[in-house]
């Protein structure tokens, strides 16, 4: 009879501690409702990106979403004409489910635009000076077929083997020294949901919030990686992704390079 209580006792740990690696190993999801502050009611077609995951979602007809998470992950929710805020997932809302979230609306302002207009004086030297001259080349950025993009030149690998001999360059600093948040572009591409966001959006706020930079730096990362001031202007979020995942690959190529040659020479 102690024979048969101890197998049963091994049967009923074993299967306990085979339940406990399965629960471990299936991932963890969360599910909100997000609701107007102004309205009371449900909010669809909201964007949320789990921050540290890399992953998007977005909300249904009825302001549900469910995404991937575990705890301490925060959650970027936006929406147009909202403000956008961010989310910790807590160990109680993993344990408990569905919790309401509330985003506040925006109150929106048009800024007064001043257009400038050519003077022309009559000289000739004197009014071609005054008309802008642009120089860029239309090239493809790969991932988006059978559409062209402004650049000042179609080869960006001159600028990212500048940054890499020098130290102060900029690119330098932002790749170099970034290299986890740079790591989640190829996050980024890989998830449909976030790429289906940012063909949409221009700006730049989920860019920023992922890749932790600010505005400034986003835009100058793609200036400094040969793109032209047109395309950083007219270019949709997932255009600028893929500019900057591109200089980010031919600086890992030239960087790979530069360290192998270091290790000859020693």
């Amino acid at each position: 009879m102690r024979h048969i209580l101890i197998l049963l006792f091994c049967l009923l740990t074993a299967h306990s501690y085979g339940q406990e690696t399965q629960d471990q190993t299936e991932p963890t999801r969360v599910t909100g409702t997000i609701i107007s502050t102004t309205t009371n009611g449900p909010l669809s077609e909201v964007n949320i990106v789990n921050i540290n995951q890399v992953i998007g979602t977005s909300t249904n007809d009825d302001g549900v979403f469910e995404i991937r998470a575990n705890a301490n992950d925060t959650l970027h929710l936006s929406y147009l004409g909202y403000k956008s805020i961010k989310v910790r997932v807590t160990n109680d809302w993993i344990k408990f489910g569905n919790t309401k979230i509330e985003m506040t609306e925006l109150a929106l302002a048009l800024e007064e635009v001043t257009v400038k207009k050519l003077q022309l004086t009559g000289y000739l030297k004197v009014d071609m000076a005054q008309v802008p001259i642009q120089s860029n080349e239309r090239y493809r950025i790969s991932g988006l077929p059978g559409q062209g993009y402004e650049a000042r030149r179609p080869n960006v690998a001159s600028k990212v083997l500048g940054a890499i001999f020098n130290p102060a360059d900029f690119l330098y600093n932002m790749f170099g020294k970034k290299p986890n948040e740079m790591k989640k572009l190829r996050k980024m591409k890989e998830d449909d949901e976030i790429r289906n966001t940012l063909a949409k959006r221009y700006d730049r706020e989920m860019l920023m919030v992922l890749l932790q930079v600010n505005k400034f730096d986003l835009d100058e990362i793609v200036n400094q990686c040969n793109y032209s001031k047109d395309f950083i202007n007219t270019a949709n979020d997932l255009q600028i992704l893929d500019a900057i995942s591109q200089c980010y690959e031919e600086y890992k190529v030239i960087s790979r390079s530069k360290n192998r040659k270091k290790g000859n020479k020693s």
